[in-house]
């Protein structure tokens, strides 16, 4: 660790603070923290984090190294990852160190920051643009003035950028758990539209699970075109950025309302918000990490809750259209909602998880036993 190049972290607001550099030398973006205690490499190729750098706030990450078959999309997507201490891998299933990771993929590292005082730090002043870099020549009043000109996650189209460049099909379902019997093979009922603002691979997988042929659609698809392919479903998937700038996701979300059942997770819900004719707003700082407990208004039952936004629907400027099904007990915003006339819900967190517990997980069997209702009804 002592020949590792030193390297700072330069908030917008001029706060400093130093370690070791890990992977790539430099990185530009919204720094955030996720308080999750596993699921690195995970976080790292979620496409919600589309120019953000990650602190993460448990203090040892690394322990069980990097594999291909933990990623959730074809390459990382944050621009950063800050840590307290990073660990040698121990894991027979490890193939790259996560330092070794960082490197081959250019994501810039920083080591050895007090993890705590930068999450409180965020917390108190908010989520906020930073200059992460390994350059010792530039003054910190200069790294200052660059992260303050970086730009706004506000007002952002970034789904657009990550979303597919082509239609395509997905019907393979959850892999064999390590140590657990080979699932059974689920007999093809439905026939869903995935509308990919970012989405993750789990979330096809867990579609397939419950028996759904996915045609994958990028987002700016137009309702017709979804209509026309003729769908049991249309799910409307995770992303990054703002929701109310994502090109033509709202009018087209309105447009599919009531004539097919839709399911929208994270910012597939917020868009689902937009088009019923609600209002999004920035959170001050968001809510990252696999322990956010939410309640079901419905049952009462509590669900601990993978989360990962900086955005939410404002339940005030709702109306009559919908009716919020969930909320957060830490702070009471909207977690869920709901559309019955419409055949719709959906729900700020991740039941797909990836990482973290999968106390949601029978959402997409819900999905499911709409889109069997509508076809009896058919």
């Amino acid at each position: 660790m002592s020949a590792a190049a030193r390297a700072r972290l330069v908030l917008a607001d001029g706060a400093v603070f130093e370690g070791t550099s890990l992977g790539g030398a430099e990185a530009v973006g919204e720094v955030v923290f996720n308080t999750s205690m596993f699921g690195y490499q995970e976080i790292l190729t979620d496409p919600s984090y589309v120019g953000q750098i990650v602190t993460m706030a448990y203090p040892h990450m690394g322990n069980v190294g990097t594999n291909d078959a933990d990623s959730e999309s074809e390459r990382p997507h944050a621009v950063g990852m800050i840590l307290r201490e990073s660990s040698a891998p121990a894991n027979w299933r490890s193939t790259l160190s996560l330092d070794g990771y960082l490197a081959k993929h250019g994501v810039a590292g920083l080591e050895g920051v007090d993890t705590r005082q930068l999450v409180r730090h965020l917390r108190t002043h908010g989520s906020q643009s930073g200059v992460l870099t390994t350059d010792r020549l530039v003054s910190a009043k200069a790294l200052t003035e660059r992260a303050r000109a970086a730009p706004s996650m506000e007002g952002l189209d970034l789904a657009s950028g990550v979303t597919t460049k082509r239609v395509y099909e997905w019907t393979a379902p959850t892999p064999q758990a390590l140590d657990g019997p080979a699932p059974k093979p689920v007999a093809t009922r439905f026939h869903v539209v995935a509308v990919d603002y970012g989405l993750k691979r789990a979330m096809l997988h867990f579609l397939a699970d419950e028996g759904c042929r996915v045609t994958v659609v990028p987002s700016a698809t137009t309702a017709e075109a979804i209509l026309a392919q003729r769908p049991d479903g249309v799910f409307l998937t995770n992303g990054p950025g703002d929701p109310a700038a994502v090109q033509g996701a709202q009018a087209t979300v309105a447009a599919l309302m009531g004539k097919v059942p839709m399911f929208g997770i994270c910012l597939g819900h917020q868009i689902l918000g937009l088009a019923l004719g609600a209002k999004t707003y920035k959170m001050k700082f968001g809510h990252r990490g696999a322990n956010q407990p939410v309640k079901d208004l419905a049952t009462g039952r509590v669900e601990i809750t993978s989360q990962n936004h900086g955005f939410a629907v404002d339940a005030q400027s709702l109306g009559k259209k919908a009716h919020v099904s969930h909320v957060n007990l830490n702070d009471r915003t909207v977690e869920g909602l709901s559309v019955p006339d419409a055949r719709a819900f959906s729900v700020q967190y991740h039941p797909e998880a990836s990482p973290g517990p999968h106390d949601a997980r029978s959402l997409f069997g819900r999905f499911a036993q709409l889109m069997a209702g509508a076809n009896a009804g058919a």
